[in-house]
């Protein structure tokens, strides 16, 4: 099943986060494991996870959490899933190598999560946005030169706004 969300492609903890958008009211992909499952495959974490209700929930939890920090820099919840891993760091035959080590399966999609976040947050935490429309809940990383993007998409909500503008100029 082809994943039905609006906008794809962000980091992974603001992809998580996009698994809940507005279209024709709000929708959420994980209200089930058929929904997790979507999100883990578009995620490239298929083969590393069980699509089950234990992750569904430890994934819910890790969303709530990496909002919580996002939108209100709160980070108890971060902290609680990062608990469940950890990075180790090893000198092999190739060189250094840091390897994720999750215990319990369950947590690792939430896990690699709110690891991403944590990096997104040491690169650029001001690069971290939500869309600047009024009516979309949508996340996105703004990778743009001078990072002034204000829209998670300008071909749907930066022409809705430019063209709500434009009307309003005209009544």
């Amino acid at each position: 099943m082809p994943d039905p969300r609006p906008h794809l492609g962000e980091p992974l903890a603001l992809d998580l986060l996009n698994t809940r958008w507005n279209q024709d009211g709000p929708r959420d992909l994980l209200i089930d494991v058929t929904g997790l499952g979507i999100w883990l495959a578009t995620a490239g974490l298929d083969d590393r996870a069980k699509t089950d209700e234990r992750t569904l929930q430890a994934v819910l939890t890790a969303r709530a959490a990496i909002y919580d920090v996002v939108k209100h820099a709160s980070h108890t919840a971060l902290n609680e899933v990062l608990g469940h891993g950890r990075i180790r760091r090893l000198l092999t035959d190739t060189g250094p190598a840091d390897i994720v080590d999750v215990p319990e399966t369950t947590w690792l999609p939430a896990w690699l999560a709110a690891d991403n976040l944590l990096r997104l947050l040491a690169e650029a935490p001001d690069r971290i946005r939500q869309c600047a429309h009024p009516d979309c809940v949508l996340f996105f990383y703004d990778t743009s030169k001078n990072g002034t993007r204000r829209w998670h998409s300008m071909a749907t909500c930066g022409n809705r706004t430019k063209a709500a503008r434009h009307y309003a100029k005209k009544g």
